[in-house]
């Protein structure tokens, strides 16, 4: 399995050299400063693979190349922004960069309300609190019809922790989740954020699905010319939220996506933190089921919390992830197919030098991602050794 990094340019706090240094061989990067529905051009690209190729490492994942709300909402105009989606393929492909993580969240992307949850022993992850998302849904943005869209013993907690929270605390509640996540594709003042919810009016989770169809039918010719793979991330958190629809959650919806087209460009990331979250996924079985059209992996581990909804970010082998057997799935794939599987340690925890590490991303630390890596690598190296 081909060891990756995720690294969010020359502004990342974590260095090529660093993460040379923590032992992996491939980067997965994005050119973050290009606004959403940008075409990539080849000399950016290549500027930005020459940069990491001359710290000895290879680009081998994108991650992401933002899909434009009005391609998932299909809004009128929808094919330009499709097209300028294409376009960027074909170039990556010219460039010789050959697999594209994407998502089809609407709206937010991965969300999180803690993104500095104090563990018992001192270590720090982010979190998603199911009362403080209700706080916010609820008495913050005032979604209408929320209040009836969470468990009531969830909206009674919120209804008590709102009375409670200060002014500066609904603030840092309200950045967190609507500042954007790293990688996330856009950030939002609350009366934006509210018109982008109303945009998704009338939209349910089958309306988004056909979207995604017709996005996928209208860009696979591309990804199939450039001989690129397009690999689709899982829902995070893997349910409705904001009254929104979530598509890609659930093997059923994993199995709806791959029958959207049989071409292999139809692919998957497969991001065990995300769909561990729910546990009616049997992961291994998911991964074994998709397995010639995974093209590439997150491995992270989640822990539900007692609420069922709530959850945090757990060490790479002690959360709710099968996580061995999810890699030994992943083995198996990989020698079925005869290729090296990229994966990357995703999240981690803040541990010793990098809760005083300066202008790090939330959920990327150095030395917690280092953590994570050389578990895995260590499991990997169990499950191939052969007396």
């Amino acid at each position: 399995m081909k060891q990756t990094w995720r690294w969010f340019g020359p502004n990342d706090a974590v260095t090529l050299s660093e993460i040379r240094q923590a032992g992996a061989t491939g980067i997965v990067t994005a050119l973050h400063h290009l606004p959403n529905g940008t075409v990539w051009p080849c000399d950016q690209i290549m500027d930005r693979k020459r940069m990491i190729e001359d710290a000895g490492l290879t680009w081998d994942v994108v991650e992401s190349i933002p899909v434009h709300e009005d391609i998932k909402t299909a809004s009128p105009g929808w094919e330009r922004h499709a097209d300028a989606w294409a376009q960027s393929l074909r170039n990556l492909g010219a460039c010789g960069i050959r697999t594209v993580c994407y998502n089809f969240m609407p709206v937010l992307d991965w969300t999180r309300t803690d993104l500095s949850y104090l563990l018992p022993d001192g270590a720090r992850c982010l979190r998603f609190d199911a009362v403080d998302f209700a706080v916010f849904d609820i008495h913050v943005l005032q979604r209408q019809g929320a209040a009836g869209d969470h468990p009531d013993a969830i909206r009674r907690a919120a209804d008590e922790r709102a009375a409670s929270l200060t002014p500066d605390a609904v603030q840092a509640l309200t950045d967190t989740i609507l500042a954007g996540l790293p990688g996330s594709e856009e950030s939002y003042t609350p009366d934006l954020f509210r018109a982008r919810l109303a945009d998704y009016a009338g939209i349910d989770a089958n309306a988004l699905r056909a979207n995604l169809a017709a996005f996928l039918h209208h860009v696979l010719p591309a990804a199939e010319e450039a001989g690129v793979v397009l690999a689709i991330h899982p829902d995070d958190p893997p349910r409705p939220i904001l009254g929104l629809p979530r598509i890609v959650s659930t093997a059923d919806d994993m199995a709806f996506i791959a029958r959207i087209s049989d071409s292999p460009a139809n692919g998957f990331t497969f991001c065990t933190g995300s769909y561990g979250v729910r546990p009616e996924n049997d992961l291994p079985a998911m991964l074994r089921a998709h397995g010639d059209r995974v093209h590439f992996l997150h491995l992270r581990a989640t822990r539900r919390e007692a609420d069922g909804l709530s959850f945090h970010e757990a060490s790479h082998l002690n959360g709710d992830v099968a996580m061995v057997a999810v890699i030994a799935a992943a083995l198996q794939i990989q020698q079925d197919r005869g290729i090296a599987l990229p994966f990357r340690p995703d999240h981690g925890h803040q541990l010793l030098d990098d809760h005083h590490r300066r202008g790090g991303a939330p959920g990327y630390p150095a030395i917690g991602r280092l953590r994570g890596l050389a578990e895995i690598r260590g499991v990997i190296h169990a499950l191939m050794y052969r007396p």
